[in-house]
């Protein structure tokens, strides 16, 4: 067992149902850095998407359920700075009102984290085990980048993997057009945003995109693949994990057997 904090994992939906390396990578991580790490079976949404499309009533439902399931922990992390800036930021706004879960919203808020931003700025990791041969470039997921300071953390880690190298991106802090919702209220402007962060992805001439957000990563995948380019996508967290061979965001998964 551990001396390390005992952290709970926020897997979130899309790390769940699309890409779960990225949830494996982030326990990999965490546990090479001694923290104690569990994934609490009662988790749910965070709630993003209700709040974004202005239900408050079904947001404060799901944020009263995340608030108890997750209470106990030392830490709260999520491979996602959308998802622990909603739990870090907005739970406490929704509930200030509420005498009975206003407290315990603040408390969970201020021991929630991004994953990278916990390892760099709460662990104080400086440097992790990995190699990756190849070329990449970052992208700044908004939430992460906006609500919660998440930018030279990344590079930080990234400067230390064995074969990498970063060339950066024109423009990396520019929103790609997913926003959650807005991609479907709003198409034909999110795939004009997605079609000039692709041109901006591909003047690099990295062979890799990497960002720290799947709702991105996923977006810029797909439009990446639907222009045929020779771009491969990941989560910043497989290849800090080591985790660099998995097929890319968009690609078949390996078999299992």
């Amino acid at each position: 067992m551990s001396d390390g904090p005992r952290v709970a994992l926020f897997v979130t939906c899309l790390v769940d149902l699309f890409r779960p390396s990225v949830g494996f990578a982030a326990v990999k991580l965490m546990q090479d850095a001694g923290c104690t790490v569990e994934v609490p079976e009662a988790q749910t949404c965070c709630g993003q998407p209700a709040y974004n499309s202005g239900d408050r009533k079904d947001t404060i439902a799901i944020a009263r359920q995340v608030i108890a399931a997750f209470e106990g922990f030392d830490y709260v992390v999520a491979p996602s700075g959308s998802c622990a800036g909603m739990i870090s930021k907005h739970y406490p706004e929704l509930l200030a009102n509420d005498p009975d879960w206003a407290e315990r919203a603040t408390v969970l808020g201020g021991r929630t984290h991004e994953l990278i931003s916990f390892l760099t700025d709460v662990l104080e990791i400086k440097a992790v085990d990995a190699a990756f041969a190849g070329t990449v470039t970052y992208h700044d997921s908004c939430s992460g980048l906006r609500e919660l300071g998440i930018h030279a953390q990344p590079r930080a880690l990234l400067d230390g993997v064995e074969g990498l190298h970063l060339r950066e991106l024109e423009d990396a802090n520019v929103c790609c057009g997913f926003g959650g919702t807005f991609c479907v209220k709003y198409p034909d402007i999110s795939n004009n945003m997605v079609a000039n962060k692709m041109e901006k992805i591909l003047a690099t001439g990295a062979e890799t995109l990497l960002a720290g957000d799947m709702g991105c990563l996923m977006n810029m995948a797909g439009k990446l693949q639907r222009d045929g380019a020779n771009v491969r996508v990941r989560h910043v967290a497989e290849v800090l994990a080591g985790m660099g061979d998995e097929p890319a965001i968009g690609e078949p998964q390996k078999s299992e057997g």
